[in-house]
């Protein structure tokens, strides 16, 4: 059953959420067909396999062109495409105007903004324009270079009560789901059970709604940055690497491909 706004919202309470980045057809097929309820075309494609040091420099352009390979695996998953850095920064038709083009090019369902309370107004008046809104809160990657780094937020009393307050924010605003990124445990579980939409987390522990990773995580690809929440569920490296060291001795040798028969 095809995946939409108005069931992940549904889910609150009922079922947990799964969710994972896309950013081809293949996996989106795969991913789909395993039942995952969100892809995301994340701007984590940028570290994870565009050579990026960070998502900053990420483009619209980039989103575009893997949200839409992703689209055309027409997965059940609800599609959400990430806003990449600074357009959620710019006049509101201008901001509005990236959401459509991914809407509308692109071929997402929904859009995820890294946001705080201060950008509620805006997203109130983009959801009023038809574009169904995935709040992000907690540690926002596009502002990295302002943080200093990544850290875990909501360790202390007044960062708890401020993530709360944003998380709310969004949710007044009208954000069908929150996606809380590196937060505390313990204020994680005191924003799920205070919200009424969906609270999805990423390095946030098990107090959410449901639960997110970066794929290439999960599969095991080699990264540069190893965060310690992720689970490892295969070893891609360790079978890429098998694979075209088999196939490079094969074609030196001379046994791929076999003689043709006379």
């Amino acid at each position: 059953m095809k995946k939409t706004v108005q069931t992940i919202r549904q889910a609150k309470g009922k079922a947990r959420i799964t969710a994972l980045t896309a950013y081809d057809a293949p996996t989106a097929l795969l991913a789909s067909r395993a039942g995952i309820d969100i892809l995301l075309v994340g701007d984590s494609l940028g570290t994870t396999l565009l050579g990026f040091e960070t998502t900053v420099q990420v483009t619209l352009d980039h989103i575009l062109h893997h949200t839409a390979a992703v689209s055309r695996a027409k997965p059940e998953s609800l599609l959400v495409a990430d806003l990449p850095f600074s357009h959620s920064h710019l006049s509101d038709s201008e901001t509005l105007q990236s959401c459509a083009r991914l809407m509308q090019e692109g071929g997402a369902q929904a859009v995820k903004i890294e946001a705080d309370a201060s950008l509620a107004p805006k997203i109130r008046h983009i959801i009023n324009a038809g574009v169904p809104i995935l709040g992000h809160i907690g540690l926002l990657p596009q502002r990295v270079h302002n943080l200093g780094g990544y850290r875990k937020f909501g360790k202390t009393q007044h960062e708890a009560v401020q993530l709360l307050e944003d998380a709310r924010a969004l949710q007044d605003a009208g954000c069908f789901a929150i996606l809380g990124e590196m937060i505390a445990p313990d204020a994680t579980a005191h924003i799920t059970s205070n919200l009424d939409v969906p609270f999805l987390g990423i390095g946030c522990g098990p107090h959410c709604d449901g639960q997110i990773l970066v794929t290439t995580d999960l599969l095991g690809y080699p990264s540069q940055f190893n965060p310690s929440f992720v689970k490892t569920y295969a070893n891609i490296e360790k079978t890429m690497t098998k694979a075209f060291n088999a196939y490079a001795e094969e074609v030196r040798n001379g046994t791929f491909p076999p003689p043709t028969k006379p």
